[in-house]
């Protein structure tokens, strides 16, 4: 299994072959003393499709040997100058699968082959706290590259690196960079030696390549309608790639996130209509939706379990009759498993890579209508101004049928038609600023509200399934019934708050609020 580590580095133009660092370095915060640690020779191929879909998205990965870490290597741009390094042992030239697995939302199933060699002389020092433990790595890298997709072409450059021990204090690299910056060296241009060596041996980043974050698409006006919500979509795709390789490895809300990013482009896709051709997004929507629900088993599957453990821990004991978590365990192991069987299988399913193709040709080359072109304020207003009144249309039947099933089905249909008002507000933000966040809050609050009703019938449901399994097994049903019952009353108070909610959305909703 790929371990993971956090890496926070910057690189540093040399202008000559000179490996001596500032004894300043020394006199800085927390530091005691600099320390020569000798020299490593490094070799290290690079992998990515030969279109560089890997490169472009801010991700590397090579296979290296000599130094401490040999092995393949794993980087993901994380905020700032961090990122992700996912390291797995050192094999043959063939890219472990694991690793395949963890770029496939960035390659999109492209074959991986190598296109760089890189050949590097490091030598290194260390900042020592006065404990003696290593603040920083300091290394002076003599390099050499090898282009593999062009033939013969070649560079050779020296660079500094400056990368924070575990837990290090960014701060410590500011310090560091004042005294390198006095001593006249600067950032380096390129983020990573791959990226430079591509520069300088095959002209990269020139040719085919996705339009960046904050571009604008071929087409497009400057500050149109159409460019804020392609903007919205780009970001959101981007989200949707990043968050793949922590969905995969089962980490901590990783679905849950890689799900929100998947309501926002469908709510957005469909507000917008008057910009974007419904010939081509419809399919996407459909899909994206697709993809919420393989997803949505495993994400629901968690909600409930959390739900449950907390409120068996929050009982009396004397009021937990029977193997109760015995019996959890066992629901968890069952139902979970095969959640996360489906998260995984349709991560890795033709049907996902051709989404992500649709999603990329969307903000590359998009179907723009003539609106698209328009004045935002009066695009996007208008939009908003539809889904609060579908929404209205909702709210009335949610609001005033007896409770029932058919009130539960009202208010999860209101909820959802509330989260796609939601998402459009908050695509129109950057344009109709506090207004448009406003009504966005707003219409989260019903969201949430008749998102916590929604979780106390399901949660209602599977009570009664796993009473009914406990029954069956000759186990008391008292505590089953008792945790159906605070489901079904909490559900009853969400019931009675919705009107109240409701009312607060209207004001923000009127075209002069949203207005500017």
């Amino acid at each position: 299994m790929a371990v993971s580590t956090l890496e926070t580095e910057r690189k540093y133009e040399s202008a000559s072959d000179d490996c001596s660092w500032p004894q300043s370095l020394a006199g800085l915060d927390g530091v005691v003393s600099l320390v020569g640690r000798g020299t490593q020779d490094l070799e290290a191929v690079y992998y990515d499709t030969d279109d560089l879909r890997l490169t472009r998205s801010g991700g590397t990965l090579r296979r290296r040997t000599g130094g401490e870490d040999a092995g393949w290597h794993l980087k993901l741009p994380l905020a700032d100058d961090s990122r992700e390094e996912l390291r797995a042992p050192l094999s043959s030239g063939d890219v472990p699968g694991e690793l395949s697995d963890l770029v496939l939302s960035r390659t999109r199933g492209a074959a991986l082959r190598p296109v760089i060699l890189i050949r590097t002389t490091r030598t290194l020092h260390h900042l020592l706290d006065a404990g003696g433990e290593t603040l920083a790595e300091l290394s002076v890298d003599a390099v050499s590259a090898d282009a593999l997709l062009t033939a013969g072409a070649r560079t050779a450059w020296t660079e500094r690196e400056v990368e924070l021990a575990d837990g290090g204090d960014n701060a410590l690299l500011d310090g560091i960079e004042e005294i390198l910056r006095h001593n006249g060296m600067e950032r380096s241009r390129s983020p990573s030696k791959m990226i430079r060596a591509l520069e300088e041996t095959t002209g990269f980043p020139e040719g085919p390549q996705p339009v960046a974050e904050g571009a604008t698409a071929s087409g497009v006006v400057p500050g149109s309608a159409g460019d804020h919500v392609l903007a919205y979509l780009r970001h959101q795709t981007a989200a949707l790639r990043d968050l793949d390789p922590a969905a995969r490895r089962g980490l901590p809300d990783a679905v849950h996130q890689m799900r929100t990013s998947i309501r926002r482009l469908r709510g957005c896709v469909r507000t917008y209509r008057s910009v974007l051709a419904r010939e081509a997004t419809d399919p996407i929507r459909r899909e994206l939706k697709w993809l919420a629900g393989e997803l949505g088993v495993e994400r629901d599957h968690e909600v409930l379990r959390d739900r449950f453990t907390a409120a068996v821990r929050d009982l009396p004991g004397e009021l937990v009759l029977g193997p109760v978590n015995a019996r959890l365990v066992l629901w968890d192991a069952r139902d979970g498993s095969e959640g996360r069987r489906r998260t995984l299988q349709a991560l890795s399913s033709r049907r996902y890579l051709r989404l992500l193709d649709a999603l990329l040709l969307l903000v590359e080359d998009p179907p723009l209508r003539a609106k698209a072109a328009g004045n935002p304020e009066k695009v996007m207003v208008k939009a908003l101004r539809k889904d609060y009144e579908r929404l209205a249309r909702r709210m009335g039947p949610a609001r005033d049928l007896t409770s029932g099933p058919e009130r539960g089905t009202a208010i999860h249909e209101a909820r959802k038609t509330a989260k796609s008002l939601r998402y459009a507000a908050e695509a129109a933000g950057p344009c109709l600023g506090k207004p448009a966040r406003r009504l966005g809050k707003r219409a989260k609050a019903v969201q949430r509200l008749a998102g916590a009703h929604h979780d106390g019938v399901v949660a209602c449901e599977e009570l009664r399934s796993l009473a009914v399994s406990a029954h069956a097994a000759g186990e008391p049903g008292f505590t089953w019934g008792l945790l159906a019952g605070q489901e079904r009353a909490a559900a009853a108070d969400c019931e009675r708050g919705l009107p109240e909610i409701w009312a607060r959305v209207r004001p923000a909703a009127r075209r002069k609020a949203l207005c500017r």
